[in-house]
């Protein structure tokens, strides 16, 4: 079943159908990122009643599921009524307040929808996410925004965490003919490792960095990359990638991404290779990326930027104690 909606909303879709293998799919096609739905429209894709729907509202918004004056937006629509064509006012509804309904909708759509909503939030809970793999196969139409680069820049940002970067480089350290598992070899390994890929980023080591940067008369005590709120710990303030700056983060990414795929690839050849063999190819890797090559072990250690950064930290809570909090304002008030 096919919505369309015309008018100032231009040409905006929303599809629930039942594919042959009996998998039930929803597409919507968006119009400037939005999409909007009058109660004749919802009722229509549910295949209930509009005082069904009306009713349904009425409850979400009671029940401050949603807000109704974020949900609910007035357009102009041209209507055939009788022999004249009207213009009127007409009351829409955002996706949010669709899905809200499809979610408590009794009807053969209703249940089709829900199913469907179970198994994208199972594999979001399981998984940790969950993707139209269709979709990003299939570029969209003119008109349309495409997210497939917003995904990439996501995995990319994701694979060049110190954990998932650490983890990597183990895995393909273990292939090496000298690999001896639990030992300070791996940490030097992967810090040498680490510090290359700085170095070719932004010209300085993971060290270099955190001990430059740390600054606890700075916003977010220098970091460009905090927790929600703005919140630091104290784990935070010793992982380089947070001091870094969008282009910096940017260029970090796109370096350590092409070196894990190039090493999976030198690795599935399955050459006898040492450790220090690997650090050639790393080498070789960053020549022909027309980067920088780091030769030394750099100016600051590792211990001296965590000492540095801890007392940064330091330094900015105890700043932190004496700001006015919004409650100790709202009191005096």
């Amino acid at each position: 079943m096919k919505i369309d909606i015309q008018g100032q909303l231009a040409k905006s879709e929303i599809i629930i159908y039942q594919t042959e293998d009996g998998y039930t799919r929803i597409e919507c096609r968006f119009e400037n990122e939005t999409l909007w739905l009058t109660q004749a429209l919802i009722a229509e894709l549910f295949q209930v009643t509009v005082p069904t729907v009306n009713e349904h509202l009425k409850g979400i918004f009671s029940e401050k599921e949603l807000e109704a004056g974020a949900t609910i937006r007035k357009f102009r629509i041209v209507r055939t009524e009788g022999r004249r064509q009207v213009t009127r006012e007409i009351e829409h509804y955002s996706l949010p307040a669709i899905l809200a309904v499809g979610y408590r909708v009794r009807s053969h759509r209703g249940t089709q929808f829900r199913q469907w909503a179970t198994v994208r939030l199972s594999e979001y809970l399981v998984k940790g996410f969950t993707m139209d793999d269709e979709r990003f196969k299939n570029p969209p139409g003119k008109g349309q925004t495409d997210y497939f680069e917003e995904l990439l820049e996501r995995i990319r940002d994701i694979r060049s965490s110190e954990r998932r970067f650490y983890q990597k480089v183990l895995d393909i350290y273990a292939t090496s003919v000298d690999y001896t598992p639990h030992t300070e070899m791996s940490q030097q390994f992967f810090a040498t490792v680490q510090n290359k890929m700085h170095w070719a980023a932004h010209g300085h080591t993971a060290a270099e960095v955190i001990h430059h940067r740390a600054d606890a008369s700075q916003p977010f005590m220098g970091l460009k990359t905090t927790r929600p709120g703005g919140m630091i710990r104290k784990n935070d303030v010793s992982v380089a990638k947070n001091y870094l700056t969008g282009e910096e983060l940017h260029a970090l990414n796109r370096i350590v991404n092409l070196y894990i795929e190039f090493a999976e690839l030198q690795a599935l050849d399955r050459r006898p290779m040492t450790m220090r063999d690997w650090i050639t190819k790393l080498d070789e890797f960053l020549k022909i990326s027309g980067r920088k090559l780091l030769d030394h072990a750099g100016k600051i250690s590792a211990e001296m930027a965590k000492i540095k950064a801890e007392s940064e930290y330091r330094q900015y809570h105890q700043f932190l104690d004496f700001q006015p909090r919004k409650v100790d304002a709202d009191f005096e008030m």
